[in-house]
């Protein structure tokens, strides 16, 4: 027994040690929400292993999932273009086409142009499957939320999960947002805010947002500004994990 006690707390303090020695690299600090600001101009850019739909009007042999069928033959029928590794995917007659980084309009302007070879004044629409924002920690109903818009609001998306716990601390809420190979975080202190502008933040789909409870620990002053070289759900997990 003892033996086991003995490994299970090397464990622990072996993944502390590595927790914080990733932590230690943030060392920059960030006002809140800083990088977060509201733009009207923001679009959603298209990124590797995103899930796309694709429909041209009355050519199903050129759609993909299309939207203008008798059913939605999306997600739910299997019926959808994954963008690759490499940031391509297969579009019919058009063959591989580079798609990240382009906004969904800019992506509908270049098939519709590229078919125009064989019709005349096509009518494409694309839409991404699994654009989504997610809320865990102390809100009613934790999870992921689907969305079809780009502008999105932070007090939005928590009704949407029913609202913060009565053990939610509002001073310390996280918001994690992918940028390459890293992950921005912020901290909102929600409880001290003098409007609804200053919380209200701007989301994007695949952010991820972070609900401590009041037990929270502080740890703030090693979560800055950037986690290298992650995902926005690796990120998640580091950071609950220190909760």
């Amino acid at each position: 027994m003892k033996k086991w006690l003995s490994f299970l707390l090397f464990l622990v303090l072996f993944t502390s040690c590595k927790t914080q020695n990733i932590l230690d690299k943030m060392e920059t600090p960030m006002a809140p929400s800083a990088d977060f600001a509201y733009d009207k101009n923001y679009q959603y850019t298209i990124r590797k292993d995103d899930k796309l739909s694709i429909s041209v009007w009355g050519e199903d042999a050129y759609s993909v999932g299309s939207v203008y069928g008798i059913y939605n033959s999306n997600e739910v029928y299997g019926k959808w273009l994954l963008v690759d590794a490499n940031g391509n995917v297969e579009i019919p007659r058009l063959g591989t086409t580079y798609v990240v980084g382009k906004t969904i309009p800019e992506l509908k302007a270049h098939i519709k142009e590229a078919l125009t070879q064989w019709l005349v004044n096509p009518i494409v629409d694309v839409k991404v499957l699994n654009k989504e924002i997610t809320i865990l920690g102390e809100v009613r109903n934790p999870g992921t939320i689907q969305v079809d818009k780009d502008q999105n609001t932070l007090l939005e998306m928590v009704s949407k999960v029913g609202g913060f716990d009565f053990y939610a601390n509002l001073k310390t809420v996280k918001i994690l947002r992918q940028e390459g190979e890293n992950v921005r975080v912020t901290t909102l202190n929600l409880a001290e805010a003098k409007d609804v502008l200053s919380i209200n933040i701007q989301l994007h789909p695949g952010d991820i947002v972070l609900v401590p409870s009041k037990k929270y620990k502080e740890f703030d002053k090693r979560i800055s500004t950037i986690i290298p070289f992650t995902t926005t759900v690796s990120a998640a997990a580091i950071i609950m994990g220190l909760f």
